[in-house]
């Protein structure tokens, strides 16, 4: 167990100030609490997970890049919103699939907010030909989707996403599908909660590592669905 902190109280305090003085001056007199309290603590989780991600997967990525990596930027992209404040309240990172800049594939994802830290996996709103690709394999196998998604093991530690659904099955599948409600989805995600206490203790990382290391018979599920390796 590793007993780094990443983290600290000082990370949540500096985004609930940034949402408190969204505008560049600010930001400009505080960003040395940005680069060591966000920046910094997130490229040192990212590099220190990519440990515990080659045991999960070696397809998957822990990119220590401080733009185009694996840390989220902090910049918003205003161009064609509505809300023009320009930064993100919010700091994240996503532990891509190898394969991810060639198609829509699963990935690792670790949001942290103050009062909204979770972690979360799986494909968020893939295209057409990919999200058929899951419903057919569901359809194909539903016990091996039952073992996935519903498992034990699983749903002990990660729930499935809530978000947007059709309001019935595409065409061509059977409403009475047993996972008829499954097959309306339009992403396939699961996350699972932490408290601001639980990010800066202590053996986070082995924390954030337990919930991906659950996710494991969803991720290779949508991975063998999608057509690439797990």
């Amino acid at each position: 167990m590793s007993d780094t902190v990443h983290f600290r109280p000082a990370t949540f305090t500096f985004l609930k100030d940034l949402a408190a003085h969204n505008d560049r001056e600010w930001f400009a007199a505080n960003k040395e609490r940005y680069e060591a309290y966000v920046k910094e603590a997130g490229i040192e989780f990212v590099a220190d997970f990519g440990t515990y991600l080659a045991k999960l997967s070696p397809h998957f990525v822990a990119d220590t890049r401080p733009v185009g990596g694996s840390l989220f930027r902090i910049y918003r992209d205003t161009r064609f919103a509505k809300d023009k404040t320009p930064y993100k309240t919010n700091t994240g990172m996503q532990f891509r699939h190898e394969a991810a800049k060639d198609v829509h594939a699963p990935g690792y994802y670790l949001h942290l907010e103050p009062g909204a830290c979770f972690a979360g996996i799986g494909i968020w709103q893939p295209d057409t030909p990919t999200v058929t690709k899951i419903r057919d394999a569901i359809v194909a196998d539903p016990a091996a989707w039952k073992r996935a998604a519903y498992g034990k093991g699983f749903t002990d530690v990660l729930s499935l996403g809530d978000e947007d659904r059709l309001t019935k099955p595409p065409r061509g599948y059977d409403p009475r599908h047993p996972y008829a409600e499954d097959l309306k989805r339009k992403s396939f995600t699961a996350g699972s909660r932490f408290t601001q206490k639980q990010v800066t203790s202590p053996g986070f990382i082995d924390e954030y590592a337990r919930v991906c290391t659950a996710g494991t018979p969803f991720m290779k599920f949508l991975c063998d669905a999608v057509g690439v390796p797990f």
